[in-house]
């Protein structure tokens, strides 16, 4: 056990090239915090590239690819601090990133997770993808961010650079209390990959947690380093884990309805990925709900052994009660200031 106040951790599959490149930046302006690349199992030269480049960063060997949600799990049971960072290894720092949202997380122990402002590395003066400036999510389980919509990313002009609270922080860059994320359960380890932070922050907001943005830290992230975004498996895993977050978390009032609702407009997606001429995504989607029935009877389980809690809530604090998807492609809103 390594014992300090703050951890980043850094999860690492075959990812020699993003170590490389934005280590460096981590240890330069990581001062007083351990730094540690938990690696899933690589089939590159990752580990020894760490030991003979960069010996002062601990390594912890995970001896399977257990993705993102089980390999953190599997690597944080191994660390002592009080706030674990999780940091993607295409991620880039900035000078004094990690005071800002300590002294946030510090200030109140309510606040359980927290995230930077995410800028695009390739595009600096636009939001990126994967969290922005803060995540929330629409009465049917679609995220969004400040500063993105379904695809649509807004060019940073300081217009969301105050710390608020938000629904989800995103897993690029994310500040978790050691104390909060272990008393609900952690990542669940079923998700694999994509989605498992919005699950994790759902969970935490049940149990009575909040969780912030805090745009004074800001990191740029490349994006899609592992899974990129024509990937069927990400489409497939998106889809799935979302009908899993919405099943899992949201509250019972109309619950049945927003799924089967939910599950029309995916085929509607699926749909329109075959007329794209993306068959891959289109059978993806169909594998997703097939998994998702799969899945159901041990969703279903943990709905009850969560609600089954002492500080148990159902938070509605940040849901959006409005469809995005007809506000985005119907109504032609593209940025999330002009959600009403």
């Amino acid at each position: 056990m390594w014992s300090n106040k703050v951890a980043v951790v850094i999860l690492n599959w075959n990812g020699k090239s993003f170590l490389e490149k934005f280590l460096p930046s981590v240890i330069k302006f990581s001062t007083g915090a351990q730094i540690i690349v938990a690696d899933n199992n690589s089939t590159d030269d990752s580990v020894e590239f760490l030991k003979i480049h960069f010996p002062q960063v601990k390594t912890i060997i995970n001896h399977a690819n257990e993705g993102f949600a089980k390999g953190y799990n599997t690597a944080l049971r191994q660390v002592d601090a009080h706030y674990y960072v999780l940091l993607n290894s295409d991620v880039e720092v900035t000078e004094n990133w990690i005071d800002p949202i300590v002294a946030l997380l510090d200030s109140s122990k309510d606040v359980a997770a927290c995230q930077p402002k995410i800028l695009d590395y390739y595009h600096k003066n636009k939001f990126e993808y994967a969290g922005a400036s803060g995540g929330f999510i629409d009465t049917y389980g679609y995220p969004f961010c400040r500063g993105r919509i379904f695809n649509i990313l807004e060019e940073d002009k300081g217009q969301y650079n105050n710390a608020i609270e938000v629904f989800w922080a995103s897993g690029a860059c994310l500040f978790l209390r050691a104390e909060a994320f272990w008393k609900v359960g952690g990542f669940d380890d079923d998700y694999f990959a994509h989605m498992e932070e919005i699950d994790l922050c759902w969970r935490m907001k049940n149990s009575g947690y909040k969780i912030y943005v805090e745009p004074q830290s800001i990191v740029y992230h490349v994006g899609g380093g592992t899974l990129n975004k024509i990937s069927p498996r990400k489409t497939f895993l998106n889809f799935r884990n979302n009908l899993i977050t919405l099943t899992k978390n949201a509250s019972s009032h109309f619950l049945f309805f927003k799924i089967i609702y939910r599950m029309i407009l995916d085929g509607v997606a699926a749909i329109k990925f075959l007329c794209e001429g993306k068959g891959s995504h289109f059978i993806a989607i169909i594998k997703a709900h097939f998994s998702f029935y799969a899945f159901l009877p041990s969703t279903l389980r943990k709905r009850k052994a969560m609600q089954s809690l002492h500080e148990f809530k159902n938070s509605n604090t940040c849901i959006y009660k409005k469809n995005t998807v007809y506000e985005h492609f119907v109504k032609l809103v593209r940025y999330y200031s002009d959600l009403k």
